[in-house]
């Protein structure tokens, strides 16, 4: 939580740049993870959010234009596998 009662996350795609938490998410993401529950495990020690909180960032980042802009190749890859999963659907 930030000082202002928010969590610091994704504003809905306003001006300026990303949070750090935002940025956080997006670096968890471009890592490949060796074994399951090792990113699980990152995501609760180092970002402090539950795992179900960390996907619902990740999926409101995915639409943010600064995230493109930060992290283009992470973004567009994530945007086709959620747009593949949504086909199979």
């Amino acid at each position: 939580m930030t000082s202002d009662g928010t969590d610091g996350g994704t504003g809905g795609g306003g001006t300026g740049a990303l949070s750090p938490q935002d940025e956080a998410v997006l670096g968890v993401e471009r890592r490949s993870w060796p074994r399951p529950g090792t990113k699980e495990r990152v995501i609760r020690e180092r970002l402090g959010i539950s795992p179900t909180r960390y996907y619902q960032l990740l999926n409101a980042l995915l639409d943010d234009p600064r995230a493109l802009a930060h992290d283009p190749v992470t973004v567009n890859r994530l945007r086709r596998v959620r747009e593949a999963r949504r086909s199979r659907r």
